[in-house]
This record gives structure tokens, sequence and C-alpha cells, in this order.
């Protein structure tokens, strides 16, 4: 018996935003035949992340390039259909890890880690709050960032999945937080829903004003997941000794050549700001005990989060676009076939 695995290859890498034709869904036959310790997973759904324009480039980058004419990579949750490994039973939901954008994929059954069922908890957590997602808010917020009482946070991209959850991590820890964000009903919902001290709509209001106004005695911490002028913006503000987890810099991602740093880069001198980034897969060895405080803050309503779920998986690249133009809501995926 053989099934039909579509798979979306890359054919040739982007310049500038992704256009038709840089990917490419071919059908290829799958067998069942599942080599001794393997399992075959139907993937259920697929994580669209800014990454994923990273990784089409040949950019210097903290993995390999997809080579041009592999399977694109990407993140996924899916259930074991046929297993050869005495862990993992038929109808098992689980991580394979960094898979591909595709229906099917066969994986070493030790890569593959088994999803629990939480009462209350969709499993599209495990791809947003208590996945990547999560995790890289919660050691770039905690640890880099570390942000004490009473301090002034700002969060750029505060209304998407990373931004969302590291600005009510630093409320939790008792921090004044400003998001910035694009749009008025995603600004609402971060004070409204989240409990920001504040949001800034970067599509209608002057940023540095509404910093200057809402930061009158600067700022601490700057999560920083977009570059460009919005950076610069929060870093003529930043106080001495402050910190810079620097998560992502989207608004480069579509550009080619090297991406500009700041506009005053003696500010991190003059101020003595530290700036570090950091990428989730160094902090995968401790994943665990973080991933159980972030559930059991999302099981107390302490994170709240949200999903926007396209469907399909032939509507993936379409999906992707809406990263870098700000429609979606949310964490962004793709639902590939059902959940059970």
């Amino acid at each position: 018996m053989s099934r039909i695995n579509r798979q979306w290859r890359l054919t040739r890498r982007p310049e500038g935003a992704i256009q038709d034709g840089d990917l490419e869904l071919v059908e290829t036959p799958l067998s069942d035949d599942v080599p001794d310790g393997h399992v075959l997973i139907r993937t259920v759904y697929l994580s669209l992340d800014p990454t994923n324009r990273i990784w089409m480039s040949d950019r210097d980058q903290y993995l390999p390039p997809v080579e041009v004419g592999a399977v694109m990579r990407g993140s996924s949750i899916g259930v074991v259909e046929v297993s050869r490994d005495a862990r993992l039973a038929p109808g098992t939901l689980v991580a394979p890890g960094l898979g591909g954008w595709q229906d099917y994929d066969i994986v070493l059954g030790k890569q593959v880690r088994p999803l629990p069922a939480i009462p209350g908890v969709p499993a599209t957590a495990y791809l947003s709050a208590l996945g990547s997602t999560g995790l890289t808010a919660y050691f770039g917020m905690l640890e880099i960032g570390a942000p004490k009482e009473g301090e002034t946070v700002v969060v750029s991209a505060a209304a998407g999945a990373v931004g969302s959850v590291a600005s009510q991590l630093a409320k939790l820890k008792g921090a004044r937080v400003i998001g910035i964000a694009g749009g008025r009903d995603k600004c609402r919902w971060l004070t409204d829903e989240l409990g920001l001290d504040g949001a800034i709509d970067y599509k209608h209001d002057d940023v540095g004003a509404a910093l200057d106004r809402l930061c009158p005695n600067g700022i601490d911490v700057n999560f920083e997941n977009v570059g460009g002028p919005i950076m610069d913006a929060v870093l003529a503000r930043m106080n001495n000794f402050a910190r810079m987890p620097l998560c992502g810099l989207i608004s480069g991602y579509n550009a080619d050549g090297p991406t500009p740093g700041p506009k005053d880069f003696s500010l991190l001198l003059m101020r003595r700001i530290r700036v570090q980034g950091f990428i989730v897969l160094d902090y995968l060895s401790r994943a665990g005990p973080a991933q159980r405080e972030l559930a059991q803050w999302v099981g107390e309503g302490k994170i709240k989060y949200k999903v926007h779920v396209e469907q399909g998986l032939e509507n993936a690249v379409s999906a992707l676009r809406r990263l870098f133009t700000g429609e979606h809501d949310g964490k962004l995926l793709v639902q590939v076939s059902p959940e059970s």
C-alpha cells in the first residue's frame, strides 16, 4: 500500500517578497513500509514562522539553508499512522521536530516527542504558547530581558505569537509593559485583554512621540522582533544598563543584502546597553521545565494567546505571506489534516 504525499519544494531562492514559482507543490508516492525504529506521521498542523523566509535564502544563518529542490523545512505536529517503535502507538499526537511542508513524514522514533493531553488546552497550543513560540518568549524575556518589578518594558510586534506571550511574561514579573502593534484592534487586544499598560499603533501613531508619552522614565527592556525605524525609536529612549533580547528583525527579511544596524550605534556604548541575539534551539535542553511552567500559566488564564488557522497544505505559501503584511491574528498555522 502507498500514499500520495504532497510536498512543497523550494524551486529557487526568493528575491525580495516570496513570489509564485519560488516553491512548487509536488506529489510523490509514500510507502507504508516503515523501517524499524521509525514512525510514519500524518501532519495535522504546520507552523508558519518568519524564519521560514530566512531558511529559503542563502544568507548566513543559524541552520543550513534549505537546498533548492528540497522539501521546505517547518515545525509541525501530527498523528502517528504507522509505528515501528514500541514507545509510540498509532494514533499518538506527536511533535516530530523540524520536519517539512508535507502531508506525511517518516521520522526516527527517538526524535519524536509525544504530546500530553491537557484538559482545556487544544492541540494548537503545542505550536503556539506551549511550543517554540512560548519557549522563545520565555527564555528571551525572562533570562535575557530579566525584567524587574516597576521597570518599563517595550515589545515590538506585541500582538504576534511570540510578542504577546513575552509581554504577558513581563507583566507577571511586575513590569510596566508597552506593546507596539499594527492596527487599532490589535492594540485594543493588548490593553483590554492582555492587560498591557499601553499600546502603540505603528500604522497610525508617531511611534517616537507615543514612546515619550508612555515611557516618561525611559525604557529598561526592549524585546525586539522588528528592527528598522521602530527599533531605532525604542533604542533612542533606552536607559543606562538596559537590555535588548534580539528575537527577530522581520522588517528586513524580504530585503536583499545585509540587514542595517541601529541608526545610532553609539547609544549601545554610551548607555551600556546589553544586546543579545538568541535562537530557541539553544535552549531545547531546558524546554521541559519551561513548558510545564507555561502550561500552568495558560491553565490558570495568566497567559492568553490567539491562533490563526488557514486550511489546506496547498495554501501554505499564500498564508506565509500574511506574516509580512500583518494580515493575521496570533500564531499562524496551516491545518493539513483532521486532528483525529
